[in-house]
């Protein structure tokens, strides 16, 4: 009933957040039970989650760190690094995802900035499709959540108890390998469609692009130096970042006016604010699941079907990947993995594994026709047409649903850097 309310509320406009906190008072008056029971559980789990304050500062940060000068000077870095390969620009597109990765943590985010950059750059003068340019700027942009700070990372902390220090770290691998594999496939398209080179960056010009570029490619190194070394939480280090990239951007590049400054903060806000509507209301709605005793109910039906550790991981990454082309990541995290997370720890699923397994099955849901978001809103960024942005989205999703396969067979690809980093699991 509660699960029919959300989607019929949805369905009629309603936020997720506001659709999960009505229908959860819904049952609980249906069930004659106290109704004082959802503030309760808002308040408890709001404000005594620490960790929570780590996604409005990893989305300050993101926001400091995406003015106009930074971003250009990044992308002449990647331009330098990969542009004199085959399909030179598209190859820019994937190695700034993973930069810009460090500075974002949100695939959205990532298409609407730095994406939408890339897009108008590789159409520029015919030498890309627009349909080929919008598809690979929002396959992309998946990357960025893998790799640290991943604000869905941080939701799957939240819901699972697990560090996010090595949820970080763990992810390193997977999204390099999500990278490695697009940026292959444009160099096999590139040989077949001939795809232009960019102007090779003469040698001597390296070293002023790499300094010019160096203090923002610092920002993943010391908020994970930061996480590791037992300096700071991971809410002191989301500040942190927060703090070092007003500093470059202000003082050392000087890409930032004031109105710039509250452009950040008000955006930051608009947006932190929409996801803590969402946590709040999946967390109204974990107590009616808890109520009702729906995870231990579905862990006793996959124990009765005696599933295996591979069989589960192979379900939950088809129901993932359903479930991600229809629904918001956060929605997911927030709902489904806390009923699915008592089952894998049954069957000896590492919780680290596990999250990066998830992340990464959401993420390609945001590319998986019919309805994932990054779809919808390439459609706009570059005016084409679905049918010709999903022709050239296929191929890309089929190796990345291929490196989701080597991510899900083989635990230590995940596990190895935690392990190094003091991880027992």
């Amino acid at each position: 009933m509660t699960l029919a309310a959300i989607i019929g509320l949805s369905l009629l406009g309603v936020p997720v957040g506001y659709a999960m906190i009505a229908s959860s008072i819904l049952y609980l008056y249906m069930k004659g039970m106290d109704m004082g029971s959802a503030a309760e559980q808002l308040l408890n789990g709001t404000y005594n989650s620490f960790l929570l304050l780590a996604i409005p500062l990893f989305i300050l940060a993101a926001a400091f760190m995406s003015s106009g000068s930074v971003l250009d000077r990044l992308l002449r870095f990647c331009n330098a690094i990969v542009g004199r390969f085959p399909g030179g620009l598209a190859q820019v597109n994937v190695l700034q995802s993973v930069v810009f990765a460090s500075m974002s943590g949100s695939a959205l985010a990532d298409a609407a900035g730095s994406g939408k950059l890339m897009q108008a750059m590789m159409t520029k003068d015919g030498k890309y499709t627009p349909g080929f340019a919008a598809a690979l700027s929002a396959v992309s942009s998946v990357i960025g959540p893998i790799l640290p700070p991943s604000i869905p990372m941080v939701l799957y902390a939240l819901v699972s108890g697990t560090s996010i220090g090595y949820l970080f770290i763990a992810g390193v691998l997977p999204g390099l390998l999500l990278g490695a594999v697009q940026m292959a496939l444009i160099y096999v398209l590139a040989k077949r469609r001939n795809f232009p080179v960019e102007e090779p960056v003469p040698l001597r010009d390296m070293p002023r692009i790499t300094r010019e570029a160096f203090p923002a490619l610092m920002l993943p190194v010391i908020l994970l130096g930061c996480l590791y070394s037992g300096i700071t939480t991971p809410t002191e280090a989301a500040g942190l970042a927060a703090a070092y990239a007003l500093l470059i951007s202000t003082v050392l590049y000087r890409s930032l006016s004031w109105s710039d400054i509250y452009q950040a903060l008000s955006s930051s806000a608009r947006m932190s604010v929409s996801i803590g509507v969402l946590i709040a209301g999946a967390m109204v709605f974990n107590y009616v699941i808890t109520s009702e005793n729906i995870p231990r109910a579905l862990s006793t039906v996959l124990a009765g079907q005696q599933l295996s550790p591979l069989a589960f991981l192979l379900m939950v990454n088809v129901l993932l990947l359903v479930l991600g082309a229809f629904l918001e990541g956060s929605t997911i995290i927030l709902i489904i993995l806390p009923v699915l997370l008592p089952t894998a720890v049954a069957l000896g699923i590492d919780p680290v594994h596990f999250g990066v397994v998830c992340v990464l099955n959401i993420m390609l849901g945001l590319v998986t026709p019919p309805y994932g978001l990054l779809l919808f809103m390439m459609t706009k960024i570059a005016n084409v047409s679905m049918g010709e942005l999903l022709t050239n989205v296929a191929p890309f999703l089929a190796v990345m649903i291929g490196a989701l396969a080597l991510v899900t067979l083989w635990p230590d690809f995940v596990l190895w850097l935690p392990r190094l980093a003091g991880y027992t699991g």
